[in-house]
C-alpha cells in the first residue's frame, strides 16, 4: 500500500528529513529508557520488534491490530512520550502525502532485503495462518513474546497456545491487563526451549496431540543451539497428521559473515543478551538443505521461499517456510 502521486515519495522523505531533530530526540530517550530497564525487566529484547513494527503498520493503517496498538504503549522499556516523537513526523508525513515507507507495507510484495525481513515474515506468517487455521482448531506460537494474534478478531473454535519463558510470559500477563486486554484469550505454557520439555508442558496444559495443529516459530529459531532447534522440531513431527509449522530462518551465513552488516548485527544481539546461535546450511540451493535437514524428523517441506541472492549465483542468508506432518 502506497501512494500512487509521483511526487508522493518526495514530499514524504522531504518533511520527514525537516522533522528529523524530533525524531531523532525520540529515538534517544526510546534508546536511554531501554537502557535504563535493561535485562532488570527479565523480557527478551527482541520481542519488542515485532511489536513496534505492528504498532507502526496499525497507525498507517495498512495492518489493524488494535491489540498491538494498545499494548506497544504498557511495555516496560517502552516509552509512550518516545514511541509519538518517533512516528509522530511519519505519521504527519503520510497523512499529507498518503505515501508509506516499504518497510510499513502490507501485504509486503516484491524481493526482500534483509532490512525488510521482518515486515515481510509478517505478511508470510498471517498468509500460513489464514490457510492452516480454516482446518485446523489448535495454534501453538512458539517463542510468542508480545504476539498480538490471540487478542485480534476472534477465531471460531481455534484455541491458542503461547510458549515463552515464565518472566516473558509474567509481565505480557500484566501488560494484557493494563492495556484492557483479556489474557484469558491465549493458554500460557511458561518454558524455555533449551532447558524444558515444552511440549509435556504444552500437553498438560490442554493441547490435544491426537488432532492437528498450527505451530507459528517466528523470529526465534535463529537464537536457540541447534539441540534445541532439532528437538523442537523432533516434537512437532510427533504431533497429528495434518499438522504445520511455519518458521523463518537464517542460513549460516549471517553467524560467519565478515561483511560489515552481519558482524555489527551479531555484536549488537550479543550485547543484548541474545546472540545469533543457528543457521540451516546456506549452500546453494538451500531449499534443497533445509529439506535435508527436516527429513530425518519425518517433516515433509511444503513451501519455502528462499532470502537473498541465491538466484543470482549469490548466497542465501535466510528464508521463510512451511512444513507440514505426513
Amino acid at each position: 500500500m502506497s501512494s500512487s502521486r509521483p511526487l508522493a515519495a518526495p514530499l514524504f522523505y522531504l518533511l520527514s528529513i525537516l522533522l528529523f531533530p524530533v525524531t531523532l530526540a525520540g529515538y534517544v530517550i526510546w534508546v536511554g529508557k531501554a537502557l535504563m530497564t535493561g535485562r532488570g525487566s527479565g523480557v527478551s529484547g527482541t520481542a519488542q520488534g515485532p511489536l513496534s513494527a505492528r504498532w507502526f503498520c496499525h497507525n498507517l493503517g495498512t495492518r489493524k491490530d488494535e491489540a498491538a496498538n494498545r499494548l506497544m504503549l504498557v511495555v516496560p522499556g517502552i516509552s509512550p512520550l518516545a514511541v509519538r516523537m518517533v512516528a509522530g513526523p511519519m505519521m504527519l508525513a503520510h497523512r499529507l502525502t498518503g505515501f508509506v515507507p516499504k518497510a510499513f507495507r502490507y501485504p509486503f510484495e516484491g524481493e526482500v532485503p534483509i532490512q525488510y525481513q521482518a515486515s515481510a515474515r509478517q505478511t508470510f506468517f498471517d498468509s500460513a495462518a489464514d490457510r492452516y487455521l480454516v482446518d485446523v482448531r489448535q495454534c501453538v506460537i512458539l517463542g510468542a513474546g508480545f504476539d498480538t494474534r490471540a487478542y485480534g478478531e476472534p477465531l471460531r473454535r481455534v484455541t491458542f497456545f503461547e510458549i515463552d519463558t515464565p518472566r516473558t510470559q509474567t509481565v505480557k500477563r500484566e501488560m494484557l491487563g493494563k492495556a484492557g486486554l483479556d489474557s484469558n484469550r491465549a493458554m500460557f505454557v511458561p518454558a524455555d526451549f533449551e532447558k524444558d520439555d515444552w511440549f509435556r508442558q504444552l500437553v498438560a496444559a490442554g493441547f490435544d496431540a491426537a488432532s492437528p495443529a498450527l505451530f507459528l516459530w517466528e523470529g526465534v529459531m535463529v537464537y536457540l543451539d541447534k539441540a534445541a532447534v532439532q528437538a523442537t522440531f523432533e516434537k512437532i513431527a510427533r504431533t497429528a497428521r495434518g499438522s504445520a509449522v511455519a518458521f523463518d530462518y537464517f542460513t549460516t551465513d549471517p553467524l560467519e559473515s565478515k561483511g560489515l552488516y552481519w558482524r555489527f548485527a551479531r555484536a549488537a544481539t550479543q550485547a543484548s543478551g541474545e546472540p545469533l546461535k543457528f543457521g540451516i546450511d546456506g549452500t546453494p540451493p538451500s531449499r534443497d538443505r533445509l529439506e535435508e535437514f527436516l527429513r530425518p524428523f519425518g517433516l515433509t517441506l511444503a513451501e519455502q521461499r528462499t532470502l537473498g541472492p541465491e538466484a543470482r549465483g549469490g548466497r542465501a542468508w535466510g528464508g521463510f517456510a512451511v512444513a507440514t506432518v505426513k
